[in-house]
């Protein structure tokens, strides 16, 4: 038995133990980025600010590094209440709640202020409350960089034309499926920690990913050409079972949302920062970096807006705002 496989043993049996005696009130957050991402640092921001709001009595226990799974797996294990929260990003959770996919389409924020202006406004809280249909709960939105485009040695994008034919890495969701099929590439649906692997064999050509990710998970040492298009610039945020937060006393409920609203804004500073310093990082690491036009790649994704007719309405209120 692994180690993954024997944590999610002891989570379930210590998870179905009715009424088990103790002083405090025990969480577990899975997440898949190491210590070093952002986000994962945000984690554990989290979990100290819920300890201080909450008197001491709620501990949140962080499982970063992926050790209980990458993001589908501990989003059901969310769901099935193995796990209490899990962080993630809202691309995958689109195929949990698929409001959220409207945050996932390509090209779809002008710029950060119209990004969260969306998010932290009716929009995102209507989307949030949407997840709520699937037995969880979710709390302010944090940042997870835009995401570019990064290739092998020998497999260069300088313009549209090279997309053609690259068996590019995706998240295993339809819009991501389908953006890459209209930029003319093979879209090839992986587990976040398969892909460095899939790199060095030659079972890709590339993936992409914003530069904190791109660094953290040493990508760029197989995959040394960055390019700018900036197509996505999905949020990612907090998750907890529903049952499980509706449980808490209103004092603990409470300690939890305020911390995790503070938490995510104290992320939103630290992506930004940490994208900028990852950049200098992986230029210096030997990775090429290049700033691209991305307008024919928006031109060709024109179509996907009209085959998510479901999306469309969010779509054009998210287009008003700006």
């Amino acid at each position: 038995m692994n180690m993954r496989h024997a944590l999610l043993g002891l989570l379930a049996s210590a998870a179905i133990v009715p009424g088990a005696a103790s002083a405090q009130t025990v969480l577990r957050l899975a997440e898949n980025q190491p210590d070093t991402n952002p986000v994962t640092v945000a984690m554990y921001h989290f979990a100290d600010l819920v300890k201080e709001y909450s008197g001491g009595e709620v501990e949140v226990q962080v499982f970063s590094g992926a050790q209980l799974g990458q993001e589908p797996e501990t989003i059901e294990q969310a769901q099935a209440g193995i796990v209490d929260f899990t962080r993630v990003n809202s691309v995958g959770l689109a195929n949990v709640s698929p409001s959220m996919g409207a945050f996932t389409l390509p090209y779809v924020f002008a710029d950060w202020d119209h990004k969260y202006k969306v998010l932290d406004g009716d929009i995102g809280a209507e989307v949030l409350a949407d997840l709520e249909e699937v037995g969880l709960k979710g709390f302010a939105y944090m940042d997870a960089g835009s995401r570019s485009f990064y290739t092998v040695e020998g497999k260069t994008i300088a313009s549209i034309d090279d997309m053609q034919g690259l068996k590019i890495r995706v998240q295993p969701a339809p819009i991501s499926i389908r953006m890459m099929e209209l930029l003319g590439a093979v879209p090839t649906p992986m587990n976040y920690g398969e892909v460095y692997s899939a790199l060095q064999t030659g079972v890709i050509d590339g993936a992409e990913n914003d530069f904190v990710s791109y660094h953290t998970s040493a990508h760029y040492e197989v995959a040394p050409n960055y390019v700018e298009d900036a197509h996505l610039s999905p949020p990612a945020l907090l998750l907890m079972n529903k049952m499980r937060f509706d449980s808490l006393p209103p004092e603990q409920q409470e300690a939890i949302t305020r911390a995790a609203v503070d938490a995510a804004m104290y992320e939103r500073d630290l992506m930004r920062e940490a994208n900028e310093q990852a950049r200098q990082t992986v230029t210096e690491g030997g990775a090429t970096v290049t700033e691209i036009d991305n307008a024919p790649f928006q031109e060709a994704v024109q179509p996907i807006y009209e085959e998510f007719p479901d999306l469309m309405p969010l779509l054009e209120r998210i287009r008003a705002a700006k």
